[in-house]
């Protein structure tokens, strides 16, 4: 078996920031682009129905082609965050972005100034039809958005102005460090193994550690307050002139949902913050203090947290995978054996974990640093869910492959919830069987807390940020009362700082990057409530929900798959007393 902690993008282009293969890539890129945009016009003058037909043919292949360089660019700058030619490929990259998407402005008013007639002939031509609930979104949203020449002109303005915020966000965190002193020793730590470092076993270390993490995010908030504003308020004045009357209105629409159904789920969780904050109670007496502090919420409890090798957590996840389905685990052992991983706790990557996928080379990559935790092997299982829903969605055309946030979390959570159930199941002992429990309800309230807190966090600010521009003490008084408020006020001392270190608050493409996992959390719990009781044949329908994930919204995605009304708490209730049940256990062993 591979036990090769790094991965294997070679195989995809070879050489990496230097590839003259990349270089060609692009280059090709463009020309197709172009062409496209040129073939765009045409149809814009004279629409011909196979003509168009063509368009979308070129459109899907472009942007399987732009998906492929990104996830190539991603891998580089995550994988070393000093790579200056990776980012140099960053802003090449977004301006061939920029070029496509005039091209689809243009595209899309096609479809606008389409009659029913020629939009049914279109719909129903034996080269759209397949891609027709695509088509039918695209034409509803441009018609929302201002008209073709404008957003042609936003998308091109975006590129060193709205993308260019989020360009400089990026670089300060990739030149970000953090030394450290113990035992008379001085390590350099990235920002990725410092975050690690925070869940030390010893008080005294995640206290001096984390001072050391909220000073030195401090020291970088004088750039990073110019760049959450102007992020924000690039956003408010487009919708503005767009005539959108609420920042959700966007996130909403990328996630496929209905405000009725965010407002449902989070009601449902504010009714059932009490079981998390007796945890967090508990927590704090076991651990011998009076009240959490940031740093402990996620602390181990002891210095008994089981460790796992690289080779020990593909062994223990790909077995567990097995018991609901066979191809969902051969899948996750090849990941391992193709060197598909990169999980080398090493200086110069960047924080946290994510897996993106290679449309043209039919692969994907998964990033993480590992150091051996459960939680680590949790997040393995939990990234290697993403790439199983990539999979299974294979020679499904382009268009119905763009899944979105709220539904990409499904895979992933349903497959670290099979790991985490097994590891309290194999636990040897009770004081085990304790921090597996402790670090699975730990994620329900990363879920149901932390990411509730940047909800509230990012809907005050945008409010505030309508008046002006918000200072860097009123974006730290916003991010405490936020947290306040989402830990039903826990918690001794708080993360004045999170919105600098948090970087879903500089994504360019998706804002409100936040409560599509909580989303896909609690969605994702309620499917696994349903398999656990589905027998063997689940495997299937499971396969079918994420094959259907790219070309429904995702009430009707729930009505079909699941017979679930998300509008009403039903489905929410459920899902949430599975996270309830673990909380409640946690207690009852703690005390």
């Amino acid at each position: 078996m591979s036990t090769d902690m790094t991965w294997d993008l070679d195989v995809i282009f070879k050489g990496g920031s230097a590839s003259a293969e990349f270089t060609t890539f692009l280059t090709v890129l463009d020309e197709d682009v172009a062409a496209f945009h040129q073939h765009i016009r045409e149809q814009a003058k004279a629409f011909q129905l196979d003509g168009f037909v063509t368009a979308t043919h070129q459109f899907q292949d472009i942007a399987s082609r732009i998906r492929e360089a990104g996830a190539f660019i991603s891998c580089l700058t995550a994988q070393n965050v000093h790579d200056t030619a990776a980012r140099q490929l960053q802003g090449h990259l977004n301006q061939s972005r920029a070029a496509f998407q005039a091209a689809l402005t243009q595209y899309d008013a096609i479809l606008l100034h389409l009659s029913d007639q020629e939009m049914a002939d279109v719909l129903n031509h034996p080269g759209i039809a397949e891609v027709a609930f695509a088509i039918t979104e695209r034409r509803q949203r441009a018609a929302d958005k201002l008209p073709a020449e404008q957003e042609a002109l936003v998308a091109s303005l975006s590129v060193d102005g709205y993308n260019g915020w989020g360009e400089l966000y990026d670089t300060i965190v990739g030149r970000m460090h953090m030394e450290v002193e113990k035992d008379g020793k001085v390590d350099r730590l990235s920002m990725g193994q410092a975050s690690n470092r925070l869940r030390s076993a010893s008080q005294a270390d995640r206290a001096a550690l984390f001072a050391k993490w909220e000073e030195t995010w401090a020291k970088e908030a004088d750039l990073c307050q110019p760049a959450i504003n102007h992020l924000a308020g690039f956003r408010l004045a487009l919708y503005k002139e767009r005539q959108w009357d609420s920042v959700l209105r966007e996130p909403l629409e990328i996630n496929r949902m209905r405000h009725e159904t965010l407002e449902t789920m989070w009601k449902v969780i504010e009714e059932h913050k009490e079981p998390f904050v007796r945890v967090l109670k508990a927590k704090a007496k076991r651990l011998g203090v009076p009240r959490l502090n940031w740093p402990d919420v996620d602390a181990p409890l002891g210095n008994s947290e089981k460790s796992f090798t690289f080779a020990e957590a593909r062994e223990f996840i790909v077995h567990h995978f097995r018991s609901f389905s066979p191809q969902m685990a051969d899948f996750a052992d090849q990941c391992f054996e193709r060197r598909w991983i990169e999980a080398e706790d090493r200086p110069g990557k960047r924080p946290g974990g994510f897996c993106t996928s290679f449309p043209v080379s039919a692969q994907t990559r998964i990033f993480m640093t590992f150091s051996g935790t459960a939680s680590n092997v949790a997040t393995l299982a939990h990234e290697l869910g993403h790439a199983y829903h990539q999979h299974v969605m294979r020679g499904l055309p382009q268009l119905l492959t763009n899944y979105a946030m709220n539904v990409a979390e499904t895979a992933s959570t349903f497959a670290e919830m099979i790991v985490s159930d097994a590891s309290v199941q194999s636990a040897n002992s009770p004081q085990e069987r304790l921090n597996l429990i402790e670090d699975k309800v730990g994620r329900s309230i990363s879920m149901l807390m932390n990411i509730h807190a940047r909800f509230l966090f990012e809907t005050r600010f945008y409010e505030e940020r309508k008046r002006g521009i918000v200072s860097t003490e009123r974006l730290n008084e916003l991010m405490v009362a936020a947290q306040r408020e989402a830990y039903g006020d826990a918690l001794g001392s708080y993360h004045p700082h999170f919105w600098t270190s948090k970087l879903h608050f500089y994504i360019t493409g998706t804002p409100f990057y936040n409560f599509p996992y909580t989303f896909g959390y609690l969605f994702s719990t309620g499917i696994y409530a349903l398999a656990q009781a589905g027998g063997d044949s689940f495997a299937d329908r499971y396969v079918g929900l994420l094959r259907d994930t790219g070309q429904m919204r995702v009430e009707d995605l729930a009505a079909k798959h699941l017979g679930a009304d998300l509008t009403q708490p039903d489905f929410w209730n459920r899902a949430v007393q599975l996270a309830v049940n673990d909380a409640e256990e946690f207690v009852r062993l703690a005390e």
